[in-house]
């Protein structure tokens, strides 16, 4: 139908427009974190945009939805201020049946936003994980930046400079405190060090030249003092940073119907299933809320009812919270879209039921 094709053509040019924006804003913050972070030695610049590229289907997630609801207002608001809507209803053509028209375009973002969902974001969010684990394990002379002291971990390392490739650093500082107690802290000097390559990547292995190696007791005045020439130091990496493989959200959707009894897995779960059918309920809630005649504009009702759907959306993450808790059921997700789709409803039918429960309310008093 020319009429299906000229509103799918509307609504998915805006959408893309809308979600192309808030994408390039939210990814803009988000660079801005990372650089920061890589400034200060912490990340390789690298692989900054392969971060954002596993990031981005999470951040999708939520944008498209909420795009894809701004575009429903945007191209039916239209109809209404260039009399278009006037002309279809005339033509017996309705506001419910162009609903049932975009039924079709609806159904397919909700396929794209459950492929996000289901398969693209957990996977993203797994490379991710990775990336950021390995990132986390550039401890020690990885993170040295010259006159300035670094810690990470028990270490703390200063150099006074530092070679273009990294493998060669004099002024050597570094302080090593126990990590148990009644054990001494290290405190070495060395006047140059050298990086050795090893097949080991737990560690960074250098080979320190004329130096001093002290053993100190904190509270204490008892030290130890040893001299070297030259003295291999192995400076273990951070064992804290690995890659948590039970992280929900990237968990694959097999292992979370195989747990699917433990709360957090359920809610997960739950969400995964459930918040795709919101795109069902963001056309409901456009069609109805939508309605504006020609001197207020398409823009009046675009905030309030913005806020209406991000209000839901905004349920569904609480009651994510909630259900792995303990304190609900998988349940809460369709009774939250149930019940603003009805409301939608509600709200579409307003102009006839405005009269009859005037009326209504009128018997009651003269009764």
């Amino acid at each position: 139908m020319i009429i299906r094709r000229y509103l799918v053509k509307q609504v998915v040019s805006t959408s893309l427009v809308v979600v192309s924006i808030l994408t390039l804003i939210v990814l803009g913050a988000r660079l801005i974190k990372y650089f920061g972070v890589a400034a200060q030695g912490r990340l390789d610049v690298s692989v900054l945009f392969s971060i954002i590229g596993y990031r981005l289907p999470e951040f999708l997630i939520l944008l498209l939805p909420l795009s894809f609801f701004i575009g429903l207002m945007l191209v039916f608001g239209r109809l209404y201020v260039e009399h278009e809507m006037a002309v279809l209803n005339s033509s017996g053509v309705s506001k419910h049946k162009l609903a049932r028209l975009m039924l079709p375009m609806t159904l397919v973002f909700v396929i794209v936003e459950m492929i996000l969902m289901v398969w693209i974001s957990p996977w993203g969010l797994r490379q991710f994980n990775e990336l950021s684990s390995t990132q986390a394990l550039r401890t020690g002379f990885d993170l040295v930046r010259p006159k300035e002291f670094i810690s990470s971990g028990p270490y703390t390392i200063y150099a006074g400079s530092l070679s273009e490739d990294r493998k060669n650093l004099k002024d050597i500082f570094v302080y090593v405190k126990a990590e148990k107690a009644g054990k001494p802290d290290q405190l070495v000097v060395a006047k140059e060090a050298t990086r050795v390559e090893m097949a080991d990547e737990t560690a960074s292995v250098v080979d320190l030249t004329q130096g001093r190696r002290y053993e100190i007791y904190p509270g204490t005045a008892k030290y130890v003092q040893a001299e070297f020439q030259t003295w291999r130091f192995r400076i273990e990496n951070n064992k804290e940073a690995k890659y948590d493989s039970n992280d929900v959200s990237a968990l694959q959707i097999s292992k979370l119907w195989e747990n699917r009894n433990d709360p957090v897995i359920a809610s997960q779960l739950g969400w995964r299933i459930f918040a795709p059918f919101s795109m069902f309920v963001a056309l409901a809630l456009a069609v109805a809320l939508s309605e504006v005649t020609p001197r207020q504009g398409r823009y009046l009702k675009l905030f309030p009812a913005l806020m209406i759907f991000a209000s839901m959306i905004v349920l569904l993450i609480a009651a994510q919270t909630r259900i792995s808790r303990g304190e609900f059921g998988i349940w809460v997700y369709p009774a939250i879209l149930v019940s603003y789709f009805v409301a939608a409803m509600l709200f579409s039918r307003k102009q006839s039921l405005a009269p009859k429960i005037k009326r209504k309310i009128k018997q009651v008093r003269s009764s």
